[in-house]
């Protein structure tokens, strides 16, 4: 192990673990407005009239009225709005916002407002879906040739559901006005200085009028990507109307309801073999976006681009749709529109095998992209694939040949197993040319003259470690302490701009940053004198470039590999399974800290069988979501997974720092290909299953269908 992957205590460690973090709802209250939102009860209407009570002294109503800028948050498309316009596309949608001291009044108040609606009929169901927020497509080589002369042509559709972030911290932001009028917003979030651009814009002011702080933020997984910006702007407004503090922070139903989810997808796949082998693959990738689109473009590029898996595909067509409908809008989730199509491409090739009576790993294996080879969208796997010995790290750990062979023998009794393998890569960094045009990502370090380093950026702490790992590659090339360099949460009134935390960039992408500025430090260290260093982002000089218009070129700079089999055991009388063992290698090239790394792989698997198995969630036939609690909603503990083995295969990355690349969405993605496979060789009787989640209701059904 290299001395950089040595763990070390996190930084944040005592002051979690000892209750001392505050949280944006442990500020103290005196003085404080408490926010709740007036929510639309229709999935589709026209608001004709908002009827209020008397409001006591103190108390305020908030709504589009009130925006003294652009009712617009910023976010990709600007069409979601602070609070809604003349009509409401989806149950829970913001009319207003109710804000007062006493939180019972607030309820009252909240509940004696009279909405006059014009209802209008929804649209629920994606297939019946014809606004398209967003459409791409790609294609090489000849499809049209290689159908036609196919030995056969497989075609099949696979859905996958919504999935909740459920972080512990629920949504809560909180602003308050500034003596020199300026705004200061602060909550739980991933992206202080999109919140920083959401907020200036609605509230119609100069950079310099608003600032935002990250508190201490109880996990994210992308649901902290784009919402902080909506309800930011919220409370912001509240608060320059009372000019007092006003904060709001979500119940667990609240948030389960009526915050962005993962998208629901619908995916049909024609694939041509010729010999017994993929020849061409025609895909059509159909996303529900929600109401708004939200974060649905760059979600959808994302689940297109890697449509096709790991796998070599000379003649290829993806046609990728994010659809409108009146439903809670979808958002950013880890893995961010891969683990939809990794799912349908990876049972996709389990089915072809099945058919054509070849062992579905073999089946895999021969068709695995190589260094060097085209990616979907004809750039370049410019690094080495480890696909192959990770396949074999797995199979060591989980037997998985034998019982993959064992298992396909016919089963008799009350209880049967199976064992699937799923193999996947996350592109590491934004996608195309997002790093290079429009983050631009800018870090600083700050010496005192005590010898003391400050990071200054605006990556957030939420969960991942970024508090510990920064001030590690910095320490490490100025041959520092560990505890003579700190990183606060970033605020917009301090920091430069290095980019949001998401996309897996965090540490590749600024970490390499810092550890360029620290080496341009320490050439430059004057002791008793203070000191800045900045740099800048620059994209490899190999990156071939990328052009959204055609989806030609690099999509990414390098990817991480993942490989993950999981053995179920099914209790074919209750139809609930067992799983018996979870086994993954994990390629995020070096770890900067070991024992964070590993607990990001075994989080990240676990949630990944959680969307492929339990996590269960939709809306009812009037568009509300019926999952609104964790006895409704269940994730996956630990308990579920007691025989959960993560590995690491270390492929580095010459532009991230001592070789890392993005890690925080990798373990998540291929999951639900290996449960899914497992169960289906459990339920034997050629069983083709083809959506996620697969549920213990799913699998009696299965069952009854066959009649066993």
């Amino acid at each position: 192990m290299e001395k950089i992957s040595q763990s070390v205590v996190k930084k944040d460690h005592e002051p979690k673990m000892s209750g001392r973090s505050v949280y944006v709802g442990d500020y103290p209250g005196d003085g404080v407005l408490t926010g709740k939102l007036l929510r639309s009860t229709l999935a589709r209407a026209r608001v004709l009239d908002v009827e209020l009570p008397v409001l006591p002294e103190g108390y305020f109503y908030v709504d589009k009225s009130d925006v003294p800028g652009d009712n617009n948050v910023n976010i990709v498309l600007d069409d979601t709005p602070v609070f809604a316009r003349d009509t409401v596309e989806y149950i829970g949608e913001p009319i207003g916002m109710v804000a007062g001291p006493d939180v019972a009044v607030v309820n009252r108040i909240l509940s004696e407002i009279k909405v006059s609606y014009e209802e209008l009929e929804p649209v629920l169901d994606l297939r019946k879906a014809d606004t398209v927020f967003f459409n791409y497509e790609y294609e090489k080589g000849d499809l049209k040739k290689a159908l036609a002369e196919a030995d056969k042509v497989y075609e099949e559709e696979f859905t996958t559901g919504y999935q909740d972030q459920t972080y512990l911290e629920p949504q809560g932001m909180m602003a308050e006005p500034e003596k020199n009028g300026h705004m200061y917003v602060h909550g739980s979030m991933q992206c202080a200085y999109y919140v920083h651009g959401a907020v200036m814009r609605v509230l119609g002011c100069r950079p310099d009028e608003v600032h935002i702080f990250q508190d201490v933020t109880g996990g994210g997984f992308g649901g902290k990507e784009d919402f902080p910006s909506i309800l930011g702007c919220q409370v912001a407004v509240a608060a320059k109307k009372a000019n007092a503090p006003v904060r709001c922070v979500f119940g667990r139903r609240e948030d389960l309801e009526f915050t962005p989810k993962r998208h629901p997808s619908l995916c049909t796949y024609k694939v041509a073999v010729k010999d017994g082998k993929v020849t061409a693959m025609d895909i059509d990738v159909k996303f529900n976006g929600g109401a708004y689109t939200t974060l649905s473009a760059v979600v959808l590029q994302r689940g297109i681009i890697c449509a096709n898996g790991v796998y070599r595909i000379e003649n290829l067509h993806v046609h990728g749709q994010a659809l409108k409908t009146n439903t809670t809008p979808s958002g950013a989730y880890r893995g961010f529109g891969a683990p939809q199509t990794f799912f349908a491409v990876e049972m996709m090739m389990d089915h072809i095998a099945r058919d054509l009576g070849v062992d579905s790993l073999k089946f895999k294996e021969a068709h695995l992209a190589r260094q060097g080879d085209a990616t979907s969208t004809s750039g370049k796997y410019h690094f080495p694939v480890p696909l192959p010995e990770m396949i074999e790290e797995v199979d060591r750990a989980a037997d998985f040949r034998r019982k993959h062979l064992e298992y396909q023998k016919p089963q008799t009794g009350r209880y049967h197993k199976g064992i699937g393998m799923s193999l996947w890569f996350h592109g590491a960094g934004f996608t195309g040319s997002g790093e290079r045009d429009f983050i631009k990502a800018v870090c600083k370090l700050h010496k005192f003259p005590d010898g003391t380093v400050e990071i200054l950026a605006s990556n957030g702490e939420i969960g991942q470690g970024l508090r510990t790992t920064f001030p590690k590659i910095v320490a490490h090339e100025l041959n520092l302490p560990l505890d003579k360099v700190y990183y606060n949460h970033p605020d917009t009134a301090r920091v430069p701009d290095s980019g949001p935390t998401v996309a897996s960039r965090s540490l590749m992408i600024v970490g390499e940053l810092l550890r360029r500025a620290a080496i341009k430090l320490r050439s430059q260290w004057k002791d008793g004198e203070d000191q800045v260093v900045e740099e800048h982002f620059k994209e490899p000089d190999f990156m071939i470039p990328f052009y959204l218009d055609k989806f030609q070129g690099d999509a990414y700079p390098t990817y991480a590999w993942g490989v993950g089999a999981i053995e179920v055991e099914i209790d074919t009388c209750t139809g609930t399974s067992k799983i018996l063992g979870a086994y993954g290698s994990f390629d995020v090239g070096t770890p900067i800290d070991y024992n964070i790394v590993i607990g990001q792989m075994e989080g990240g698997f676990l949630q990944g069988i959680g969307y492929a198995s339990i996590e269960q969630m939709n809306y009812d036939g009037r568009g509300r979501i019926r999952n609104n609690s964790f006895s409704d909603y269940l994730i996956p503990t630990t308990k579920d997974v007691p025989n959960l083995k993560c590995m690491l295969h270390v492929e580095k990355y010459p532009d991230g720092p001592y070789g890392a690349k993005g890690a925080g969405e990798l373990p998540l993605v291929g999951a639900p290909g290996a449960y899914v496979e497992a169960v289906e060789q459990a339920l034997g009787h050629g069983a083709k299953l083809n959506h996620a989640p697969f549920t213990a209701e799913d699998t009696l059904n299965e069952i009854r269908k066959e009649g066993k």
